[in-house]
């Protein structure tokens, strides 16, 4: 066979592995790959979005094509960037951390994420049809009137991706609770870990107000309901009340793995042990549980009422005492700690004053009396990008930094990695800063041009400079990847001298089954102890034996074909009867794939002992 032949037959083989894993590590990758090209679409959106702005009066795009990007770029960041890659992360270390083999549902785990994939790809087909053009809350107001089937594409590609992450929360929940290594109580769990579960729960309690907000509006733009329709007798801010008690606890959703994340990395390159552990466990669960007490924060215009005002108001300032609890500890942490600066720690470390900034500006909105003033002004924004660039996208930056040997088994360059952080870094405070004060000058959010003499043009010319030095950022960050796939440093499998499980394996990237035998747990910082006690590795909790995996399975793909075919026909169904055929079609093709499932006996298959007796020799 020629060697052209061969290299096929691998890449093949290879796609095949991808398509029908249900392995939580490649899994991982799948989702990191997949949120990183919608992370790269999202921030060209943006870039288009600041050339527009970077003059008064400027026409490089349309009014109409202005409102479609504002809306995806939102969207895309939001639903389709920052969650995946986070999902990505926590299918990369949580299993290992508890010392698991997998997840509790591994093929579920691979049917979530390509439910996200296909959502995603079909929210933006809709750039050939007509994209969405009422802001990425869809807002009924707006959403009822939208011509075309942008809106539809809307619906149609959100209720799909979610309900895969829907599937991944529910699945987390169960493999922390009933996967964790002998030893492994809840009090000894990694802050990520913890940060993992607590988001599970906000996924599982946020999530089905969306759902339900996007079957209604669909309802009310296909089948005449008037749910919305003022004019019918419904009312549109209900709209609004349902998506913010979705909304708000998203913000959560985003920001808290990566909090777990932080406090990982800050005790790993301190040296020491988590500074206040008990006190952080308790604080993420006191923010997790006010984040779905505080929606209407984001309504005080919409004529609530001063009681209904005050209340928010309030309970919005009070989330502001845990997550101080948080940065403190963080600090108290590295104090006299023996520091090492990396990459990782440099986001880390760029990420406190950042995100307090953000968490500043929020307890000023969070003013019911001065949020008037705020109010749809381009001071929001900046206050939004604070706390999701600056938290979440920051921890993204820092977690792919800390777990990249985990993941692909090589040591991203600390070269380019400190050219990424910085120039990112110098970019996002250039970008986000001056729109604190283009707000309070009067700068409406979501406008297409403003006009000269207002004082508004030297701000939004440095705001569109600041895009560029993030972009350039960005793209560095890429050729560091290209770079170490082909030259990087080969990694030990703990080559940050870690205290947690997921360097306690056996090479990085671990052996497809994590653990030969499950890691006894004798504490926080687990690995650390055995460390400290001269040990070198963990102890096992369980003798040499045969291990029980699961099967890859193509059927979790089929799966999520199906309803993407379905999706077409929702949003023609309309249009021509013809897509009907896609509707049900797509329908029943996925569900024959639920009943093949269902009526298959798939008991996975054994590693025998003698095999990992032969791969420890």
């Amino acid at each position: 066979m020629s060697i052209a032949a061969t290299q096929k037959r691998s890449f093949g083989a290879f796609l095949w592995d991808y398509l029908t894993t249900v392995d939580h590590k490649k899994i991982a990758h799948l989702y990191l790959f997949g949120g990183g090209f919608f992370f790269l679409l999202g921030g060209l959106e943006a870039v288009v979005i600041r050339i527009q702005l970077i003059k008064p009066e400027n026409d490089f795009i349309s009014a109409g094509f202005y409102n479609e990007m504002i809306t995806m770029h939102g969207t895309t960041m939001i639903f389709l960037a920052a969650m995946p890659i986070i999902i990505g992360l926590m299918n990369a270390a949580m299993p290992l951390q508890i010392g698991a083999r997998d997840v509790a549902f591994p093929f579920l785990n691979a049917l979530s994420f390509w439910l996200f994939l296909f959502g995603g790809l079909l929210l933006n087909i809709s750039w050939f049809t007509g994209a969405p053009d009422a802001g990425w809350t869809s807002y009924a107001s707006l959403a009822l009137d939208s011509p075309g089937h942008g809106i539809d594409f809307y619906i149609a590609g959100l209720q799909i991706a979610g309900a895969g992450t829907l599937m991944g929360g529910i699945n987390f929940l169960a493999t922390i609770v009933n996967m964790r290594a002998p030893g492994m109580t809840y009090m000894r769990m990694p802050l990520f870990t913890w940060a993992t579960f607590i988001t599970s729960v906000l996924i599982l309690f946020a999530f089905p107000a969306l759902t339900i907000n996007l079957f209604l509006l669909m309802f009310d733009r296909m089948f005449g309901t008037a749910f919305f329709d003022v004019a019918l007798g419904g009312n549109t801010i209900i709209y609004q009340h349902l998506f913010w008690i979705f909304g708000h606890p998203e913000v959560y959703i985003l920001i808290l793995p990566l909090f777990g994340l932080f406090s990982d990395v800050f005790s790993t390159f301190s040296k020491k042990r988590l500074f206040g552990y008990t006190a952080m466990v308790f604080a993420t669960m006191l923010i997790a549980f006010l984040g779905f007490m505080v929606w209407a924060h984001h309504m005080f215009t919409v004529g609530l009422g001063p009681v209904a005002n005050s209340i928010f108001a309030v309970g919005t300032m009070a989330i502001a005492v845990p997550t101080g609890i948080k940065i403190f500890n963080w600090l108290a942490t590295m104090w006299g700690g023996s520091v090492r600066i990396n990459t990782a720690m440099l986001w880390s470390l760029g990420f406190i004053p950042s995100f307090t900034i953000g968490g500043m500006t929020g307890v000023m909105l969070g003013s019911a009396v001065a949020d008037y003033q705020y109010h749809d002004t381009y001071f929001v924004v900046a206050h939004f990008h604070y706390v999701i660039v600056g938290g979440t996208v920051f921890g993204i930056f820092a977690g792919l930094h800390y777990w990249w040997p985990l993941m692909f088994g090589r040591i991203l360059h600390e070269g380019m990695g400190k050219l990424t952080f910085w120039t990112f870094f110098i970019g996002f405070h250039l970008t986000f800063f001056i729109q604190h004060f283009l707000g309070l000058m009067g700068m409406p959010r979501r406008y297409w041009v403003f006009l000269e003499d207002q004082g508004l043009d030297l701000g939004n010319f440095i705001s569109t400079i600041g895009a560029f030095f993030m972009s350039f950022g960005v793209i560095v960050f890429l050729i560091n990847i290209i770079y170490t796939a082909v030259k990087g440093e080969k990694a030990s499998a703990d080559p940050w001298d870690g205290r947690t499980l997921e360097w306690a394996t056996a090479s990085s990237p671990p052996p497809y089954y994590n653990f030969k035998q499950l890691p006894l747990t004798r504490g926080l910082d687990p690995l650390w102890i055995e460390k400290r006690e001269g040990n070198g590795k963990m102890t096992p909790a369980e003798p040499l034996g045969d291990i029980h995996m699961p099967n890859g399975s193509f059927t979790p793909f089929l799966m999520s074909l199906g309803f993407f075919i379905a999706g077409f026909g929702f949003i023609y169904q309309t249009d021509n009867s013809l897509w009907h055929i896609a509707l049900f079609g797509g329908m029943a093709f996925a569900l024959g794939c639920m009943i093949y499932r269902s009526i298959k006996d798939d008991h996975g298959y054994y590693i025998p002992k003698a095999e990992l007796e032969r791969e420890a020799d």
